[in-house]
Order: C-alpha cells, then structure tokens, then sequence
C-alpha cells in the first residue's frame, strides 16, 4: 500500500520518522488551543478540534497522496482568527468558524480544478515572501505582547515590559533555553524548549495541574458548524468576505510552498512536477473544512514534516504514525489546558516561529522599488493593524498601482487588478 521498498525505506524507518515529526509540530496542540481560547472558544473544544483535523488531514496526505507530509492547524492563522477576525470585527467565534469553513469548502473546490495553480501563479512572488514575512513578525509580535516583553505605553503605543516580573523572566528564560536547542539542530527543540519551561514554572509555583493529567476526550460544544448553508449565510451576512480570501490565499500558498519543500527533500519531485498534488491538497482543504466543523482555524502542511524526511521518512506510513500519535494525545486534555494557561511557556515557539517565517524577506527583490514597497507594506502593516487581511488588502492595492505608473502594467496578472479593486472596495466601505 505504502510502497515502502519503491521508496527505498522500511516500517521501522517510516515509524521513526512519524515519530520525529510528531515531536517537532506536538506544540500545536499546546499553542493552537492556547490562542483560540481567547476568542472564547472552549480550551477542550479547540484542543479536540485541533487533534481532529491534524489526524484527519495527515491521515487523507497518507493514505491518498502516499507523502509523509503531516496537516495541522496553521501558526498565524490562528493568532489572525483570535486577534483580528473575533477581535477587530466584534463578532462571535461561531461566525469566525464559519469563515474558515466557507474557506475550506473553496479549497477543496479549487483543489479539483485547474484554477488553483492559476491563482498561485497570478500572485506575485514578492507579495507571496511578504505574506509570509509580515505573519511572521505578527505572531512573534503576539508572543511579545503576551508573556509581558512588550506592553501598551500610553506615547509610543508599546514599550519594554518590566523584566523583574516573574512570567516575563520564565518565558525569557523559556525563549533562550529553545533557542539554544533550536541553534544545536535538536529534533523537537520547540517541544522540549515547553517542557523544560513548564517544569521551571511549575517548581516556582506559576505552574500547577489542579485538574490532573488525563481525562476522556469530549467536545463542550459538539459540532459548531452542523448546517453549510447558515456558514454561507454568516459570511455574507456579516461582510467576512476579505477574512474567507484572506484565509484562502495563505492556505493556498502557505500549503503549496511547504509540500514542495518537503517533497523535494524527499525525492518525491518527478520530472519537475509533483504526483498526486490533487489528492495532497485535498488533505489540507479537507481539515480545514472539518477542523471549522469542530472548533479550529485553518490547517495547513507543516515545514516541520521535513524533520522526520530527514530521519527517513518517504511514504505515508510516516503519516499515518502522526495520526496515531495525535489521537493518543487527545486524552491529555488537563494537562495541555494547564501548560497552554500560562503564556510564559507557549510564547516562545510562536516568537520562534515567527522569527522562521521572517526568512523569506530574503527573498523580496529590494533593489526594485515597485517590487519591493508592497511587500514593505505588508510586513509592516499586519502586525502594526493586527490584521493579516488588512496587511494582505495593501499589497494587492499598491503592487499593480506602482506598476502601473512604471509603465509595467502589461506584466501584472489581470486577476491582481481585479483582487485590488476588491480589497480597495473592503477596506472603504466594509468593517475590517
């Protein structure tokens, strides 16, 4: 089924690396429940909603596309779900949810057409780095605010945080311990980095599991999204019309990018071409549409999947180990609630990660203004708006209006003009 001698691989290799994948992406279920919570989604709920789409997802990416690529709920859409669509647009999480799954239902939509690779090549790659760019220094900007680093300064807008405050020394002690292992190439640096920080925290008394360990995996709300037509219905009734592209356009990308990644590391690329991308991006729409069914963001490929490639994982059975794994962290449900209460030992992977994706500013072409002043406008402008859709609403706003002066208006994608009349249309006259 798996292939594994066509791989050149084994069953043991293949657990191995299911293993070490595991281990390096496991702080989502930490991070991800920690931060939607706060857009009032039950800890519980989004902690099982989480499991569900990343076992769901990886399991669809192994069994049908044969790739030992793992799915979860993605770093920065979930900060943009809480802070920005439930914050900025005062609407309740159930409508957010909604978007997500409309979203969702897209992807899967133009997963099984030819327009989704018309879409990504219409985009310009200088708005793609920038994208990627301004989520990161977003939700590292995310992770300052909430362990303490940095706090509201009533002339500056921000400002240094008092360091002598306890969370604010474990998660500065938390960030350099992770650091140091991320730096010494340590297979789940961002895992043991938590672990190491929440024993800290819990012999200095910051960090207690009143509710124990284990417990029965259940859903407090059971299926939000139990009816398409009312989530169609919230998003046009509410206008989520920027916030469902928004969620499409980095999911695209953001998935598309990383499984090349990973499959060129793999040897899975052939003759140029990726086999079975169909069915991959499937994986992802598919968990994303039923994680929103549950109580989660949007799901993505995560680059961590290249840890266990580089342990030797080639086939899904890679995968499928993932999956099993995540199903048998649903039933730590306490004690991921009691590590993710405290921001102190969860901020530092999304520093960190967001310091990972800041990588691709690199790649903007700086020395040509009208190619590299819209991705400028991006990464400014999400984390200063706290808004990826604003931040994303901008690029495609002034990338074809300084082409257009630059007498370069021919070289843009006819679709680019027609997202920024849309975006100009949003920002003006929709709430954002």
């Amino acid at each position: 089924m798996f292939k594994l001698k066509e791989n050149n691989t084994t069953v043991r290799t293949e657990l191995m690396a299911g293993f070490t994948t595991f281990l390096t992406m496991v702080y989502i279920v930490v991070v991800n429940p920690g931060i939607l919570s706060q857009a009032g989604i039950p800890f519980d709920q989004v902690f099982l909603a989480t499991i569900i789409a990343a076992a769901l997802g990886t399991l669809w990416m192994a069994l049908f596309a044969n790739y030992p690529i793992a799915i979860a709920p993605g770093m920065g859409l979930n900060a943009y779900f809480a802070f920005s669509v439930v914050g900025n647009n005062n609407v309740d999480y159930t409508v957010a949810l909604s978007a997500v799954f409309v979203a969702g239902i897209i992807f899967v939509i133009l997963s099984l057409t030819p327009f989704r690779e018309k879409l990504i090549l219409a985009i310009p790659d200088n708005l793609k780095h920038g994208i990627t760019a301004g989520i990161g220094l977003f939700i590292a900007f995310i992770g300052l605010r909430q362990t303490g680093i940095i706090v509201a300064h009533p002339e500056n807008l921000v400002g240094l945080g008092n360091l002598q405050s306890p969370p604010v020394i474990i998660a500065l002690i938390g960030l350099a311990i992770t650091i140091v292992l991320f730096s010494l190439n340590v297979r789940g640096a961002l895992f043991i980095g938590m672990i190491v920080t929440s024993i800290i925290a819990y012999f200095t008394g910051y960090l207690s599991f009143d509710n124990g360990i284990m417990a029965r995996p259940h859903l407090p709300e059971g299926l939000i999204i139990s009816n398409p037509f009312s989530a169609f219905g919230d998003v046009i009734q509410h206008g989520l019309y920027a916030v469902v592209f928004s969620f499409l356009l980095v999911t695209i990308f953001d998935t598309t990018g990383t499984m090349i990644g990973v499959a060129e590391q793999a040897g899975l690329i052939k003759n140029n071409k990726l086999p079975k991308a169909r069915q991959a991006l499937l994986a992802d729409s598919l968990g994303t549409s039923v994680g929103a069914m549950f109580g989660t963001s949007p799901t993505t490929a995560f680059i961590e999947s290249t840890s266990g490639v580089a342990a030797g994982g080639r086939t899904g059975l890679t995968g499928v180990t993932v999956s099993v794994l995540f199903i048998i962290s649903a039933f730590f449900a306490p004690l991921v609630s009691s590590i993710s209460g405290l921001s102190a030992i969860t901020a530092p992977a999304l520093i960190i990660v967001g310091s990972l994706m800041m990588g691709a500013i690199s790649d903007v072409k700086w020395s040509e203004f009208d190619e590299a002043f819209p991705a400028f406008l991006v990464i400014l402008s999400m984390p200063l708006t706290s808004s990826i859709a604003t931040g994303i609403a901008l690029g495609f706003i002034s990338y074809p209006l300084l082409k257009l002066v630059k007498g370069k208006g021919k070289s843009v994608h006819p679709l680019v003009y027609v997202f920024a009349v849309l975006f100009l249309y949003q920002l003006i006259f929709l709430p954002h």
